[in-house]
């Protein structure tokens, strides 16, 4: 004789449902040394599959496929860091140079701020210097955090190969225990979902990565016109900043315009702010709607909202993380038709408000009908 399902009141699913998600995002903070490490190796081998089974089907060796693709991936990320590397050695030998232009606009700041405001300079200087010794002070823990994410960074660096090779190795292994966990639910559907989310994937990838490049060349040719030193080095950190939803974007401007006044002036810092305007209307409107080729989009809400909490939870590779999780938790949501809503609260499907009162219309009719 089968038990009567137990009903639980509204407030006692609610609570579970705050102490669940409670629960979650604690083991998602503890444990993102672990975590983030696989998440991002297992987006990584879904990049690179198709150049797997691209080698394995000219009848070259699985294993050796995985190999030679994370190579050639491996020479590509060093040669754009020794890149990179190289430009900011440069950037380095200009310091003594920067630190007196800025340590001169500094000055001229202060006098303006203290002309303007009727601040005496005294008491402003005393104030800054107040808050320049309370910095120093906070610099040891500061330095500490960064010494210890520095090799948390490298660490993870060490161990991506090692989780792509094995998450391509094993993919098939992966996929099967995957199917079988979910064996209750329509295997249809589990198969769409892993399509779907996998096509996502490979086509968000794939897209961010020709949109860095485009942007990246925008940013370094404009700078260039405007005559910005280090444009091209510029140019290239704003595209990769730029990954990263309006908060990157804000970085981005903000480091050429600061060198732009540091080593020109005034003019020079409004022509690249200018740029970077365009640049940024550019990629809104041109780039990413026909490059960056995701049938899956977030609302400008969820995308703000994912990369601080992301942020909050990872820290930097948190804000690359959460948009791609984000588009994937959006493919799972909208195949459970218990999960729908929140799968269409991510979205950016703008109803109409007459769309949305017959449909509540409609809603009311039903239940009413229901009732009776």
């Amino acid at each position: 004789m089968e038990k009567d399902a137990v009903t639980l009141p509204v407030y006692a699913k609610m609570t579970l449902v705050i102490l669940g998600t409670v629960a979650l995002f604690y083991i998602l903070y503890i444990g993102k040394d672990i975590i983030v490490p696989l998440i991002l190796a297992a987006l990584l081998a879904i990049l690179l599959n198709p150049a797997v089974n691209f080698l394995s089907n000219h009848k070259i060796n699985r294993t050796l496929a995985i190999l030679l693709s994370i190579l050639a991936a491996a020479l590509l990320l060093a040669a754009l860091l020794f890149f990179i590397g190289s430009q900011l050695a440069r950037f380095s030998d200009s310091l003594p140079l920067f630190k007196q232009k800025f340590t001169e606009l500094y000055q001229q700041l202060l006098e303006w701020i203290g002309q303007t405001f009727n601040i005496p300079s005294n008491k402003l200087t005393g104030w800054v210097d107040k808050t320049q010794k309370e910095i120093m002070s906070q610099s040891t823990s500061v330095m500490g955090r960064t010494l210890g994410t520095l090799s948390g960074m490298l660490g993870m660096f060490l161990l991506l190969p090692v989780y792509i090779f094995l998450f391509l190795y094993y993919k098939t292994l992966l996929l099967s225990f995957i199917s079988q966990l979910f064996q209750q639910v329509s295997s249809k559907t589990v198969a769409e979902v892993l399509t779907q989310t996998k096509a996502l994937v490979q086509s968000y990838l794939v897209g961010l990565l020709a949109e860095t490049a485009i942007v990246a060349a925008l940013n370094a040719a404009g700078l260039l016109i405007i005559g910005v030193e280090y444009a091209i080095v510029l140019g290239i950190i704003g595209a990769i900043l730029n990954v990263i939803p309006y908060i990157g974007g804000l970085i981005a401007t903000a480091l050429p315009m600061l060198i732009a006044i540091t080593t020109q002036d005034t003019t020079a810092a409004l022509w690249v702010l200018i740029l970077f305007i365009v640049v940024q209307f550019v990629d809104n409107n041109l780039i990413v709607p026909n490059i960056v080729a995701s049938k899956v989009k977030v609302n400008a809400l969820v995308s703000i909202v994912a990369v601080l909490i992301g942020g909050a939870l990872w820290g930097i590779s948190g804000m690359f993380l959460s948009i791609p999780l984000v588009a994937i938790l959006k493919v799972v949501f909208d195949r459970i038709d218990s999960l729908k809503p929140f799968g269409y609260l991510i979205g950016d499907d703008q109803p109409t408000v007459a769309k949305s009162l017959t449909h509540r219309t409609k809603s009311t009719a039903k239940k009413n009908e229901m009732a009776k």
